[in-house]
């Protein structure tokens, strides 16, 4: 029921958790504006033109798991619009490119013993009953991973991909973090040998222009290319915020961007609550875009182990989406803005990327290039301790109608669009219900 036509809210950040906090406010009676510094809605799921494609600048696809998107496709009269493909997964290792991800793979795969392959089986059929993540949430992962798969295992199989997303941070991992990927994953097959993944037809922005559609008919607006400088208090009590140059009166303000911007346009938030948002950090990623003339393999996903390659996998989305006019391939780089690499520019990352694709596949002709980007993001992931849950800051803050969350908050669980949908939900009604017992 709706709270208060009176009531002004002002959300920072138009991202899908943005979107999906703005639309339930606004549903609950408030007169919603939403500020964004991009020049468009979307965050990492925002589409561009890839040489007459659109085609968000970030790789998504959707599990069987991911029940709050699903509600609100079925909301908004677009589950016909949701496609579900059989897929297929590739393993790069040490010069060889296997098949993946079904039991028969496994058995064959001639890298590892077969008691190595039963502890991984039974591992990933435990990890898939987990239901409640407390207890594992104060075990470090990569030491959980070591005792049920064993060293060798863990060597071949996960080990450079902990240290090609994370470096220094590698060890410093919650194992719920990583049993709820791996139960996401694994929990979305059509059969034990058929993976099944989806997507939407036309890409998440079909879901974005639903959203924008439904809050401009309940008379929210949006300011883009219109960056918050500042939270305007008095008093203990958020008053409003600069944008632009130009003061927005607000009852209540939300951000929903990275937390670590929080603390620059908050001035008034406590030390105790600076000290807890700086504890929390953030791996970046850039992430290589090329447009082929042909398929480059069969796979939508493949995980790399190769000491010649500094990435942790390959995302050939195309094998997933099929477009018109071109196939289309993710190589995501993943680092602390400490790594050298994050400083390099955008020819580097393509080049070496160009010789990554001649190693998996000699027979490769970069002639088939038809288009190149390069996308980069500070806080694409959040690093996820043990006892994580304790060391999130709560979404209520010590200045009265400032509520806030990230990425960081859809923990256990992995960023996905439905993660996104079910935070934003949860922090829009964490504010209405805090808001009302104040007033």
């Amino acid at each position: 029921m709706p709270h208060s036509s009176s009531q002004i809210a002002a959300v920072i950040g138009a991202g899908p958790m943005g979107l999906a906090c703005a639309y339930t406010l606004a549903r609950a009676g408030y007169k919603v504006t939403v500020f964004e510094a991009d020049d468009r809605i979307g965050g990492m799921s925002a589409a561009f033109d890839f040489d007459g494609l659109s085609i968000e600048r970030y790789y998504h696809f959707i599990c069987k798991p991911d029940e709050p998107l699903f509600e609100v496709l079925k909301e908004f009269g677009l589950t016909d619009r949701l496609r579900w493909r059989t897929t297929e997964m590739g393993f790069y290792f040490n010069d060889e490119l296997f098949r993946w991800g079904r039991p028969d793979c496994l058995l064959r795969f001639p890298h590892l013993g077969f008691i190595d392959k039963l502890r991984y089986a039974l591992h990933v059929f435990y990890t898939k009953g987990v239901s409640n993540w407390r207890a594992l949430d104060q075990v470090e992962a990569t030491g959980w991973l070591r005792k049920w798969v064993g060293e060798r295992a863990y060597e071949v199989l996960w080990q450079r991909l902990f240290d090609l997303k994370f470096y220094e941070y590698a060890d410093q991992l919650s194992a719920a973090w990583i049993g709820t990927r791996i139960k996401r994953v694994a929990l979305s097959r059509k059969s034990l040998f058929q993976e099944e993944l989806g997507y939407l037809e036309g890409g998440s922005q079909v879901l974005l222009d639903a959203y924008s559609l439904r809050l401009d008919e309940l008379g929210g607006q949006f300011k883009l290319s219109t960056p918050v400088t500042r939270v305007v208090t008095k008093g203990g009590q958020v008053t409003g915020l600069e944008a632009s140059g130009a003061i927005h009166p607000a009852d209540v303000v939300i951000s929903t961007v990275p937390l670590k911007y929080v603390p620059r346009i908050v001035p008034d938030l406590t030390p105790d609550e600076c000290d807890s948002i700086a504890a929390i950090e953030n791996i970046g990623v850039v992430c290589v875009l090329l447009k082929l003339k042909r398929p480059f393999t069969r796979y939508f996903w493949m995980n790399v182990n190769d000491p010649r390659l500094e990435i942790p996998g390959i995302i050939e989305y195309t094998n997933l989406n099929p477009l018109e006019g071109g196939h289309v391939v993710y190589f995501p780089y993943y680092m602390p803005k400490t790594h050298p690499k994050w400083q390099w520019d955008d020819t580097q990352f393509i080049e070496e990327v160009k010789s990554y694709a001649r190693l998996i596949r000699p027979e490769w002709d970069e002639k088939d290039i038809l288009a190149t980007y390069v996308a980069r993001y500070e806080f694409a992931q959040t690093v996820c301790g043990p006892g994580f849950f304790e060391k999130l800051p709560p979404m209520t803050t010590s200045i009265q109608g400032f509520y806030m969350a990230d990425t960081a908050y859809y923990y256990p669980e992995d960023r996905s669009i439905s993660e996104s949908i079910q935070v934003g939900r949860s922090l829009a009604e964490t504010a209405i219900n805090h808001n009302i017992q104040h007033i």
